[in-house]
């Protein structure tokens, strides 16, 4: 069976983002998320009025090629350098509630599911679905590559 490995990852996320935005009723932007920034080391909120489904996307990607991952992994992997003018650049974690909310909207839509005392990890569901649309996109990329 294919996997996310075989496909360009940014095509991957796309396509998986409008997979939630059309497929999945459990995953919708909080009203937050319209006018709250990502981090401390970001000075906009984001500009992509989808950016809540590539995250949830990108989410799901994660935890398929890192196996269990919890939240502060996870806001490490999100984070970036804060700029302070003059100073030296500092790394800065993501906000926490940008990669806890989706994480909580991907297990109410059976996709994820919680180890204890290790984080969050993909379900068979979850696995399925990755599976599925990653074998979609390498038909289409590579029309005589079907396993």
């Amino acid at each position: 069976m294919p996997s996310p490995y075989e496909v360009p990852a940014d095509l991957f996320i796309k396509r998986l983002a409008t997979y939630l935005k059309e497929n999945v009723g459990e995953v919708t932007p909080p009203v937050w998320s319209i006018t709250a920034k990502t981090g401390a080391h970001r000075e906009q909120p984001p500009q992509d009025p989808d950016w809540w489904y590539k995250r949830c996307a990108s989410i799901l990607r994660k935890l398929y090629i890192h196996g269990t991952v919890g939240v502060s992994k996870l806001r490490t992997e999100y984070g970036g350098r804060s700029s302070r003018g003059r100073g030296q650049e500092h790394a800065r974690s993501c906000g926490g509630s940008s990669v806890r909310a989706p994480l909580k909207q991907l297990e109410q839509a059976k996709f994820v599911s919680k180890v204890e005392k290790k984080g969050r990890q993909l379900s068979s569901e979850g696995f399925s679905l990755l599976s599925k649309i990653s074998a979609e996109m390498l038909k289409e990329l590579k029309p005589g590559a079907e396993k």
